[in-house]
């Protein structure tokens, strides 16, 4: 089910973005090639969010954390905490499903070197904020990194210095509402150390048991 505010397959609002998907477009016609929309249930309690698209993941497939390295630590870890059913296979007809969990990304679109510019991040805010307003049951969002972690905060009209970044954090931003904080589930993070999947479990195991 896609946010009753997601941006439209030729989203012009970042222009060096529109170009990235354009000449992707021409090289990788199959692919996606366009914002990403987000994957799970709009009344889930959990909402996930990521930074951007991955030029080779959820960019080629159209469904968020899809294809890559990250998307594979993401949902083996979803599996045994209860937020997803069936069986991940990188492609989005893989049949998987996602319960009381859903997944999106700060910004929609694939950026250049996987790194979104400021004015890229504002363009795409109020997609995130109208994410969160429609999730009416939501009591946890998680972010992967520092940058979704700052892009949640100002969705929510918060200021980052009030609530700082730190793996493993909890902060109560509302009633009944916390931002919860992981680093991201990147190849380069696990492969350096910085995240381990025991690591990631435990972010997981300390949602399941707040929202149990």
């Amino acid at each position: 089910m896609k946010s009753p505010n997601t941006p439209g397959r030729d989203c012009s609002l970042c222009p060096r973005l529109a170009a990235f998907r354009a000449e992707w477009r021409t090289r990788e016609p199959a692919w996606h090639n366009a914002p990403v929309p987000s994957f799970g249930p709009l009344d889930a309690r959990l909402l996930i969010v990521g930074l951007a698209p991955g030029l080779r993941g959820a960019n080629r497939t159209g469904r968020p954390f899809t294809g890559d390295w990250a998307g594979d630590l993401l949902y083996d870890t979803l599996g045994p905490y209860g937020f997803a059913g069936g069986t991940y296979d990188r492609r989005p007809d893989d049949g998987l499903s996602l319960t009381d969990c859903r997944i999106t990304n700060a910004v929609r679109c694939v950026p250049p070197e996987n790194r979104p510019t400021t004015a890229e991040n504002r363009a795409c805010l109020p997609f995130l904020t109208a994410e969160i307003e429609a999730m009416q049951r939501l009591q946890v969002i998680l972010a992967l990194g520092g940058l979704a972690h700052g892009m949640t905060l100002a969705a929510l009209g918060l200021r980052k210095s009030a609530f700082a970044f730190r793996h493993g954090a909890i902060h109560p931003v509302a009633e009944g509402l916390v931002v919860a904080d992981s680093y991201h589930c990147s190849r380069y993070n696990t492969n350096t150390g910085r995240l381990t999947p025991e690591m990631f479990r435990t972010v997981f195991g300390g949602i399941r048991d707040r929202l149990s």
